[in-house]
């Protein structure tokens, strides 16, 4: 099959062909028709995970995929071949097997069949942003008309954060640029706060001078870049980055932590729901064939992605 792969380690990711995976217990074989980027895999290719999990490789990228179901392993029965279905390769050592290919090998557990209001490349988009959105959402606790924070709106967990936090008739405060503002307000932000002309902190505290009552923070890997000043006392911060860490987070007299996303059934298969009846946009910022997946890749780098970037591969 041909696959997006790391060869060896300190290698840069390369399209060529790798045997198919082998259908095992728990796991379905899929034909993969599109598969959605994720910032993770950067940080993957690059191998800034390696000390934490061990990789082996050659090493296929991409961890969301949607397609048709090849074969099932012993003990799955809510899938058979020939399914349409989307699921994920989940973040757990060893890092090896990934979605960026012709075939791919899915848990189980993260195989969800496919809503016929979904495209591939829609169901694609899905799995890890979304579950994490949910996860950092299901934290903060939001109450019917507080005022929540997202920072980093304009990304893919941003926007499916800004839906699900509007839904809870939460009052969502977003960062993004002039150039996100109007589909940020499309999606339900009250208030578009531009993060390149000043402090996200200062700007929100002249909207909202109590500060807001949760922030949902999703970039910033120091804590100087994370807008704890926004929030409350006793509010409450759901972060997908390391900062603020528990120490900090306690400092502020603030609540919360770091959010992992579990793109399991039960979180997906609701979401994709959603999606197909139309209640939760998913917005795909471009869809690539697989000979430009590392170019989709270098937008992610390069922090441009409006939405999310869909690998496809096939009819």
């Amino acid at each position: 099959m041909r696959a997006l792969h790391v060869p060896e380690a300190g290698g840069q990711p390369v399209l060529g062909d790798l045997p198919t995976p082998e259908v095992v217990p728990g796991h379905v074989l899929i034909k993969v028709r599109a598969a959605g980027l994720n910032p993770l895999d950067n940080v993957i290719a690059a191998g800034f995970m390696a000390e934490r999990f061990p990789h082996h490789y050659p090493l296929v990228l991409r961890r969301d995929a949607a397609g048709v179901v090849e074969a099932v392993g012993a003990g799955v029965d809510h899938v058979e071949p020939g399914h349409e279905v989307f699921g994920n390769v989940p973040l757990a050592p060893p890092i090896q097997a990934g979605t960026l290919a012709e075939y791919a090998l899915l848990p189980a557990e993260t195989v969800v069949v496919k809503p016929a209001g979904l495209d591939f490349a829609t169901a694609a988009a899905l799995p890890l942003a979304a579950a994490a959105a949910s996860a950092a959402v299901g934290l903060v606790e939001p109450q019917p008309g507080q005022v929540v924070l997202v920072n980093g709106a304009s990304g893919g967990v941003g926007r499916y954060a800004v839906q699900l936090l509007a839904a809870r008739s939460v009052t969502v405060v977003a960062t993004g640029t002039p150039d996100d503002a109007e589909r940020l307000s499309e999606l339900g932000a009250t208030t578009v706060v531009n993060f390149a002309v000043g402090p996200v902190a200062d700007q929100v505290l002249a909207v909202h001078p109590d500060g807001v009552d949760a922030l949902v923070n999703l970039v910033g890997f120091a804590l100087a870049d994370v807008p704890l000043d926004a929030v409350r006392k006793g509010g409450r911060v759901a972060t997908t980055t390391p900062a603020p860490d528990a120490d900090a987070l306690a400092g502020a007299g603030l609540a919360g932590g770091m959010v992992f996303a579990q793109p399991v059934r039960e979180t997906t298969e609701p979401l994709a729901e959603l999606a197909a009846a139309g209640l939760l946009s998913v917005d795909v910022h471009s869809v690539l064939p697989l000979e430009r997946a590392a170019e989709g890749l270098g937008v992610l780098a390069a922090g441009q992605a409006r939405g999310k970037i869909v690998v496809t591969l096939g009819d």
